[in-house]
């Protein structure tokens, strides 16, 4: 959670609007936020961590992508760069959309996916 939370909020710039921490150590030792609510303008995602005893054995994420629609995402990809995160390719069009792959701290795919309104130049 820690990680992940590194990346959206001081990566990406969600700000966190809803969280959850255990009261009992029982629950979950080490008092820190196992749940989240966070937002990033009108987008939101929900961030929850197993527990110990939860957590499945398989791989988690294989076979996964979780894409992110939005309407520009050049720009977005513009303000996550100037944030510090580097991205592992420069931005692309695929199936008709700018696609911006993002280094997520988890083994699912991340994206961002928009409508090439114009052609724009990826920097």
């Amino acid at each position: 959670m820690e990680s992940s939370l590194r990346f959206y909020v001081d990566g990406l710039g969600f700000k966190i609007k809803h969280q959850w921490i255990p009261d009992r150590d029982e629950d979950y030792p080490g008092g820190k936020i196992r749940w989240c609510w966070l937002e990033l303008g009108d987008a939101a995602i929900m961030l929850q961590e197993f527990l110990p005893q939860g957590r499945p054995k398989e791989t988690l994420g294989t076979g996964a992508s979780v894409c992110f629609m939005c309407e520009d995402a050049l720009a977005l990809y513009r303000e996550f760069k100037s944030r510090g995160i580097q991205t592992r390719k420069r931005p692309f069009v695929g199936n008709r959309l700018w696609v911006v792959r993002l280094p997520i701290p988890t083994v699912i795919a991340w994206s961002l996916r928009a409508p090439p309104m114009r052609r724009k130049k990826a920097s």
